[in-house]
């Protein structure tokens, strides 16, 4: 009967992509306003995120649905435009409640407006996970699907290369098919000694966090086990608007439902839990020393990135960013240098860079929200230079990008066009603004920013006040939804 229920669709897979999470341990580079899996880590040209969508690649899948905090909605709408799906449809978790609500949300969502027989298979996936093998993950996921027709809840568990204590395992129990086993019981992460006895047995496999399984199977589960969870995420649902792409849960119940992950939830309790090993050069590139030892390296074991100069430097990750890092007789260290931060660490010490961000916001700094350069659905912006009563921006809007309709009480603004053209709205009067023209807007005067070209526009902005924050922004109009 379950093989009848997919021939409403000729996609049988449909990827639900959980993008939340701030990567904290990625300091100074993941930012809580940019973290881990909007950034190119491990590719010059693509994100995490992008690199996630681009392995579905030559699979029979539907479109992506994209999971992701509030504060991200347009850096991940942007990123998926740029890897070709102009459409999709992201929910918005206005709160963090961890992964089963999560993937509550995902489930619900799929089996909205359809027929109650039908069970569309969904791919969980994060967007902050490495995959060198993309060849080996598709058969993974191919033998992975009978089972899910099954009503089998599909974990994947990754061949341990190494004894390591920072991930959970899997005990493989009675064989089910070809690299596919039921799930014996989940173990949380062990010690030294007891993972070192989980390599040498062969029956463990690493937990990826990554699934497959009928969205109405984790819905029955998920009532059985933690109704509490499904019920408040249904009723979030139900109360949800639709703005652009966006699905926006309702705020006010979705913040009264508990945090609790899949495992815990369901698959430490259900009876249905089964397990494909897979290996295929996967990494949730954890910290900075997961990153190096997945980075391309020199004879010395040094993996660079950026504008760097070594001598006499061994087994080190250096990124540079915006300047010339150089090093000499240094071993083992970690260093990220970005255009406001520089982080050097122990590569054995690096679990504790969360630990530095913790301080960045107790002594109420900053540096641990955004970076300089901050995007924003018309573009970007870089804060190039700042002092008492001023600000400095280098400001990019894309072409045909307007900015909101707004209003500042505590600054006036000068704006000089470097490059493009500018259409200027200055309280009753709208004009174009050209390379090597400039505008004043006063404090108090209703204004916007528009270009209309087909190039970007470039100009420098000149922010003088009492006041500089980012949040002294009455707006009046804006096309992205923005209050």
């Amino acid at each position: 009967m379950l093989t009848e229920i997919y021939t409403w669709s000729k996609h049988m897979i449909h990827p639900v992509i959980m993008a939340g999470g701030t990567g904290s341990r990625l300091w100074p580079l993941s930012r809580q306003l940019n973290p881990k899996q909007f950034l190119k880590l491990t590719d010059q040209h693509l994100s995490m995120l992008q690199l996630t969508v681009a392995r579905l690649d030559g699979m029979e899948s539907a479109d992506p649905l994209l999971i992701c905090n509030e504060d991200h909605r347009f850096l991940a709408a942007e990123q998926m435009r740029q890897a070709g799906y102009k459409d999709t449809r992201i929910i918005l978790e206005p709160c963090g409640r961890n992964t089963a609500p999560a993937i509550a949300l995902a489930a619900l969502q799929l089996v909205k407006n359809i027929d109650e027989n039908q069970n569309p298979l969904m791919l969980v996936l994060a967007a902050d996970h490495l995959i060198k093998d993309i060849a080996a993950f598709q058969s993974g996921i191919q033998k992975a699907i009978p089972l899910a027709q099954e009503d089998k809840l599909v974990t994947f568990g990754i061949v341990p290369g190494h004894a390591e204590t920072g991930y959970g395992y899997i005990q493989q129990g009675p064989e089910l098919g070809e690299n596919s086993f039921s799930v014996s019981r989940f173990v949380e992460k062990p010690d030294q000694k007891t993972a070192e006895e989980y390599l040498a047995s062969g029956d463990y496999l690493w937990n990826s966090g990554m699934f497959l399984f009928g969205a109405r199977t984790y819905l029955q589960e998920l009532q059985k086990h933690r109704p509490d969870i499904l019920a408040i995420c249904q009723a979030a649902l139900d109360d949800a608007s639709e703005d652009l792409h966006f699905t926006r849960v309702n705020e006010s119940v979705f913040a009264e439902c508990p945090e609790d992950s899949i495992d815990y939830a369901v698959m430490e309790k259900t009876d249905n839990a089964a397990v494909v090993a897979l290996d295929a050069g996967w990494s949730d590139i954890g910290s900075w020393s997961a990153l190096w030892e997945v980075s391309e390296k020199d004879s010395c074991g040094n993996a660079f990135s950026g504008d760097v100069i070594a001598h006499n430097t061994e087994s080190t990750l250096v990124r540079a960013d915006s300047r010339l890092v150089a090093t000499v007789g240094v071993k083992d260290l970690v260093i990220i240098e970005t255009k406001d931060a520089l982080l050097v660490a122990h590569k054995d010490q690096v679990q504790d860079v969360k630990k530095v961000v913790e301080r960045i916001k107790n002594d109420g700094r900053h540096e641990h929200m955004n970076h300089r350069e901050v995007y924003r659905p018309w573009g970007v912006y870089d804060s190039i230079d700042n002092g008492h009563r001023y600000q400095v921006k280098r400001i990019t809007v894309k072409p045909g990008a307007k900015l909101s309709v707004q209003m500042h009480h505590h600054r006036a603004e000068h704006w000089i066009v470097v490059s493009g053209t500018a259409k200027v709205t200055n309280g009753d009067k709208t004009y174009l603004v050209t390379e090597n023209q400039s505008t004043y807007i006063p404090v108090g005067q209703i204004h916007s920013l528009e270009n209309p070209g087909v190039i970007d526009l470039e100009l420098i902005e000149v922010q003088s006040g009492s006041y500089l924050g980012e949040d002294d922004i009455v707006r009046y109009e804006d096309v992205y939804g923005r209050s």
